[in-house]
């Protein structure tokens, strides 16, 4: 029993060791990052669900669940937190403190663009409150990129 518990310690630390090293490299944890993280949550799950339950995946030829589809959908999602990565060392290379900001602010909207169509697709109603927050974070983000070719 001791091993077990000596074991489940190591791969608590490695984990943790892995992910603030990954953090880290993402700039830091902060709540524009966690937002992101939740919508990306939010989106992949949304996804599932109109594949799983309603069917109506516009990723598959019968609208159904398709493992690869899926797959994909993770793999933009870590492309995208790549992206993040190359942004925050384009911060520290430029000195700029915008970049990533801007970055992640983008693909919010995009997750929440998305997040909106599935809750469409599912019949869900559309709240005009959160279809303006959509509309004021894509303005931020549009005037961070313009801030960004000056």
């Amino acid at each position: 029993m001791q091993n077990i518990n000596h074991l489940k310690n190591m791969i608590a630390a490695g984990a943790g060791a892995a992910g603030s090293f990954i953090v880290n490299l993402l700039g830091g944890w902060n709540e524009d990052l966690t937002t992101l993280l939740i919508f990306m949550g939010i989106d992949f799950i949304t996804g599932l669900a109109i594949a799983g339950v309603w069917k109506k995946s516009s990723k598959s030829q019968t609208g159904a669940l398709n493992s690869k589809s899926a797959w994909q959908g993770l793999c933009r999602k870590g492309a995208s937190l790549l992206v993040v990565l190359v942004a925050h060392r384009l911060d520290i290379a430029t000195g700029a403190d915008y970049i990533r900001t801007a970055v992640i602010i983008a693909f919010i909207v995009d997750e929440g663009i998305s997040i909106l169509e599935n809750l469409g697709i599912m019949g869900v109603p559309m709240p005009a409150v959160l279809k303006k927050a959509i509309d004021v974070l894509k303005n931020r983000a549009d005037t961070a990129d313009a801030k960004k070719e000056e």
